[in-house]
């Protein structure tokens, strides 16, 4: 059998012909868009979390703080006033433990503060003209989220400024949360501490400070700080919180000794202190 001259080979199978180079770019910058709104997203997450820990806590706290406040001050107008004393144990204490009577620096016991109750106000003029911020028993997350600046109960129990001798120590948020030691750094060697209770005025003078330090230096917040200066007991406040700004990473402390304990008056005038010219 003969082949036929005019057949002509099988073709082979087409084969799709390839993109034209606009399609391949145009994919390209199709996965390009969705990962940028995907980085868009992630941005807009994470800007609503830094509003939420910055700003909307604050609101929460200071509403918080500000009903207990009020709540503090009315049940001080409502009863009779009465010399508040409180214990200072130098002692580790255990966390929410209610503190026993302990003399004060007049002799006479008193009742005891337990934890998370108000004890009185703090006032730093240096952080503010009119700056005050509600004091409450407690370190722990709970109360300091609050927007309130925290008694020490651990690992060393605070004195109160009525006892003898012993060390006020108090810590508070530095952001977030009320923030009410955001400006702790703007207070220096001489500036005033006040603390107000139901019935005196407790001013302290400022002796020094501690810029940075680790957080686990509990030293600073001992019956006599360490680091602070002082020799032996006395009466003292230290005033703690994080640095620096928006890092939880180092501490900071103010330390201060009481230099005077004024009488409340029936119209609880502020001492000199605290008065605007």
């Amino acid at each position: 059998m003969t082949q036929d001259a005019t057949a002509q080979p099988v073709a082979e199978e087409a084969l799709p012909p390839p993109p034209p180079p606009g399609r391949a770019r145009g994919r390209a910058l199709a996965a390009l868009g969705v990962f940028g709104e995907l980085l868009i997203t992630v941005g807009l997450v994470l800007g609503l979390f830094v509003a939420y820990s910055l700003w909307w806590t604050n609101v929460q706290a200071d509403a918080s703080a500000d009903r207990a406040s009020d709540r503090l001050r009315s049940s001080w107008a409502a009863g009779p006033t009465a010399a508040p004393t409180a214990p200072a144990t130098p002692a580790p204490a255990s966390p929410g433990a209610t503190a026993s009577p302990s003399p004060s620096a007049s002799g006479t016991p008193g009742p005891a503060y337990g934890a998370g109750e108000g004890v009185g106000f703090l006032h730093v003029p240096a952080m503010g003209r009119d700056y005050q911020v509600l004091i409450r028993m407690g370190t722990d997350t709970d109360t300091l989220a609050e927007g309130v600046a925290g008694v020490y109960e651990q690992p060393y129990r605070a004195a109160m400024p009525w006892d003898e001798t012993g060390n006020f120590a108090l810590a508070a948020h530095r952001d977030g949360h009320g923030a009410k030691f955001h400006d702790l750094d703007a207070v220096h060697k001489g500036d005033a501490i006040v603390v107000e209770t139901k019935d005196k005025w407790y001013v302290y003078k400022v002796d020094n400070t501690l810029p940075e330090t680790s957080k686990y230096d509990t030293g600073i917040v001992a019956p006599v700080p360490k680091g602070s200066g002082y020799q032996g007991p006395g009466r003292y406040i230290t005033l703690t919180t994080c640095t620096p700004v928006y890092t939880s990473r180092y501490r900071m402390a103010v330390w201060g000794s009481l230099v005077r304990v004024d009488e409340m008056d029936a119209k609880r005038t502020p001492p000199p202190e605290l008065r605007h010219s």
